[in-house]
């Protein structure tokens, strides 16, 4: 599977110089790649939002998953800028009501997410927003879980990508031909 980039150079450099580097964070060894300068400066924030509002469109989506945390914080925008409802896909145990859930695995452990049972209706056509794909657990779970709702996922968009972590190719199986839009590749 290539890696594509969904951003011109000129979007890509603009939210790349807005990414800040923490090394060591949270433990030693890890780079952390730090958005909240991006969201903090208008330009850059408000063209992220446009262009993952363009991919909804594109794509012909009628709701907008976010992945908790940082996923909401795009997703949300992006949803209301393409006019679209938002479903928040949550860590177990923090959504109200009746839920599916999905566990995954993680380099240190396990996890869980949730949705609302009701959260998608026939034929609803799904796009799920994140800010970094690094290994993709998180994702795979989330594409796993949706499709038990019986929605359909047209589309994955993420502001960065971690390439060398292979989500990608992880998660080629479980996109089942579906796109993957990186606006930043690195």
């Amino acid at each position: 599977m290539t890696t594509t980039e969904a951003a011109s150079s000129e979007l890509r450099d603009l939210l790349l110089s807005r990414i800040r580097d923490v090394p060591d964070y949270p433990q030693p060894g890890v780079m952390f790649k730090d958005i909240t300068p991006l969201l903090a400066d208008p330009v850059a924030f408000n063209a992220l939002v446009d262009a993952l509002a363009g991919l909804c469109s594109r794509h012909a989506a009628t709701k907008v998953v976010g992945l908790e945390a940082r996923g909401f914080i795009l997703a949300a925008p992006a949803a209301a800028r393409a006019r679209l409802g938002f479903v928040p896909v949550r860590k177990a145990g923090k959504l109200p009501g009746p839920t599916l859930a999905q566990g995954y695995a993680l380099e240190y452990g396990t996890a869980e997410i949730e949705v609302h049972t009701d959260a998608f209706g026939p034929g609803d056509r799904v796009i799920v927003i994140d800010d970094v794909l690094a290994t993709g657990g998180t994702a795979e779970a989330a594409l796993d879980l949706i499709g038990r709702t019986g929605a359909s996922v047209v589309g994955l968009a993420v502001l960065l990508e971690l390439a060398v972590l292979g989500g990608r190719e992880r998660l080629a199986p479980a996109l089942k031909g579906v796109p993957l839009d990186a606006l930043v590749v690195v």
